[in-house]
């Protein structure tokens, strides 16, 4: 595809099936596309595939882009409702079982003590079960939150105060520009490759990771076999089974660490030394100051009570360090496994008993009253199971392929400008500094005139906010 106003070429794709390419003539072009000359160092990639084409009906987190104008209690993507379809179903003929011995045969009734009694033990379980499980998923969207934070702030740090000597010599001011961008793409390829490892994706030959560290040498590169990575596709019936809750249909997430016959490492902390070696070479070379890098590698947190002084080292590595290690404690520390079971029996032994006492007071309105209370207990439960890990594929897990996304739109952003020249924007004849007042004709006037202008702002501001359409008037007054 090519177009007549752009010197950008696009291709989609080669007899090979290799990613597309752009010209990097163009401005427009991302610095993150692999180049149609070149080959990758480690052979294959792994894709995602499915075996059947379901929409939005068996797909991964749910996209928090789009909007449905259906009302809540209508919507299924992203509702419990379809994993409770096989219990509800159990649920529905035993207590129609029960119905009908108690009508027909002999009456199975129990005092309704017990439902009072044990309605107090499940309600104290479940909510333990789902008050632990949101705060997982609440831990898992800090941690995130604060990659991205930090991964801005790394990136600014980096694009803005790593000197390019393009004066000294143009190919120096070249190589200091491409380091940039390498460093850049190690941010994002730090929290791709991170997304993966929360979900037991150990290697590095994914399709939106593979360009990103192909030029490293990484324990889970060197991995990769082609043989015993790539995991066959999911069959319909399986994917149906997963979308209804079977557990037996589920497979095991660690497959492919399993089945790994090489060291996988830890490719987001070997992405990470790769950062601090940038970040170190830049200070020797003299392209990165001290100081700045003291604020990117230590920035140091003091607490003055009397003489003494708390130094807390809050990198931007190892803030990068610890969100891997605190997603990983998400992760790797679920619910102790006998609460698990314990909090189950009890609520299904709960919901067996319902029949036997509401069938006294309700007679055939016995089937679906259990039906209904199933729904709210086993429902209710089945949501603390699933965003119990936030990282995974659920519709209710965290969009991390969208935030990833974001992050990879904001550090292209940040390079798509060369760094900005404080001459450049102060001095601009549309920088109205004092109401209407530009930069040149405030250069003019003395100190106390400007300073003068700068209280009358204060008070001109006060008054005309209290008064309708006074911001107006106040755009255009000079000093």
């Amino acid at each position: 595809m090519s177009t007549t106003n752009t010197t950008t070429s696009f291709q989609d794709t080669d007899s090979f099936g290799k990613p597309p390419y752009v010209n990097i003539n163009s401005q427009a072009t991302s610095l993150r596309q692999p180049s149609p000359m070149s080959e990758p160092k480690r052979p294959g990639n792994i894709r995602h595939k499915s075996s059947i084409r379901t929409g939005d009906t068996f797909t991964k987190p749910r996209d928090i882009e789009k909007h449905s104008k259906l009302p809540y209690f209508l919507r299924m993507h992203g509702s419990i409702t379809p994993r409770m379809l096989v219990p509800l179903a159990f649920i529905g003929l035993w207590a129609t079982l029960i119905t009908c011995i108690s009508e027909f045969v002999y009456e199975l009734v129990v005092s309704d003590i017990l439902l009072t009694v044990l309605g107090f033990v499940v309600g104290l379980g479940i909510s333990f079960r789902t008050s632990s499980a949101y705060e997982r998923y609440v831990d898992g969207r800090k941690f995130w939150a604060q990659l991205s934070q930090t991964s801005r702030d790394l990136a600014r740090h980096i694009w803005i105060h790593v000197d390019e000597r393009h004066e000294a010599d143009p190919q120096l001011g070249k190589a200091d520009l491409l380091g940039k961008v390498t460093a850049l793409n190690l941010i994002l390829a730090f929290a791709v490759s991170l997304k993966h490892r929360l979900r037991f994706e150990p290697y590095a030959q994914y399709d939106d990771l593979q360009q990103l560290v192909s030029h490293l040498s990484t324990f889970a590169g060197d991995a990769f076999d082609p043989e015993t990575s790539e995991l066959k596709p999911k069959t319909s019936w399986k994917r149906g089974g997963e979308y209804l809750g079977l557990t037996f249909a589920e497979s095991n997430p660690r497959k492919a660490i399993k089945r790994s016959k090489k060291n996988l490492g830890n490719l987001p902390l070997e992405i990470l030394t790769y950062m601090s070696a940038y970040v170190n070479a830049s200070v020797k070379a003299g392209v990165l100051p001290g100081g700045v890098q003291e604020a990117m590698v230590m920035a140091w947190r003091q607490a003055y009570l009397g003489a003494a002084t708390n130094a807390l080292p809050q990198a931007n590595l190892a803030s990068l360090n610890e969100v891997l290690a605190g997603t990983e404690r998400v992760l790797n520390t679920p619910l102790p496994i006998a609460y698990s079971i314990a909090i189950s029996q009890i609520t299904w032994v709960y919901v067996i008993m319902l029949p036997f006492q509401l069938w006294h007071a309700l007679k055939w309105i016995t089937i679906p009253g259990t039906i209904v209370g199933a729904y709210i207990i086993l429902g209710i439960a089945a949501i603390g199971r699933e965003i119990e890990n936030p990282f995974g594929r659920d519709e209710n897990d965290l969009p991390l392929d969208k935030f990833c996304e974001a992050l990879d739109d904001e550090l292209n952003v940040i390079a798509a400008r060369t760094p900005p020249r404080m001459e450049d924007f102060v001095a601009s004849d549309d920088n109205a500094i004092i109401f209407d007042s530009s930069y040149p004709s405030l250069a003019m006037k003395s100190t106390e005139d400007i300073r003068a202008g700068l209280r009358a702002r204060t008070n001109v501001r006060a008054g005309l906010r209290s008064q309708a359409g006074g911001h107006a008037n106040v755009e255009t007054m000079e000093v």
